[in-house]
């Protein structure tokens, strides 16, 4: 099981919003095998998820949190699916 979290500052609207259309795309490519969770960034532990995925804002504040991803925009879709294809290819959920 692969474990995507989402950070964003207070850990509500962004990373929230984040997580829903990570859940989405998921559902489009029919990768089941994921649990995506969203989070505080002060409040995340990096055992809490194998892969970060945080906003161009939060990129240098997430470095603690080990394997982070970065979105330019968090509320562009087509860099969201992009990343997460890409994620679910490496990890050989594709």
């Amino acid at each position: 099981m692969l474990r995507i979290g989402t950070a964003c500052g207070s850990g509500l609207g962004s990373s929230f919003m984040v997580q829903m259309n990570i859940e989405s795309i998921l559902g489009e490519l029919g990768v089941s095998d994921v649990q995506v969770e969203h989070y505080d960034l002060g409040g995340a532990n990096p055992s809490e998820a194998d892969i970060w995925i945080v906003g161009r804002d939060l990129a240098d504040s997430a470095g603690h949190l080990g394997d982070v991803r970065v979105l330019n925009s968090i509320i562009d879709m087509d860099e969201l699916r992009e990343l997460i294809t890409a994620i679910c290819q490496e990890k050989g959920l594709l």
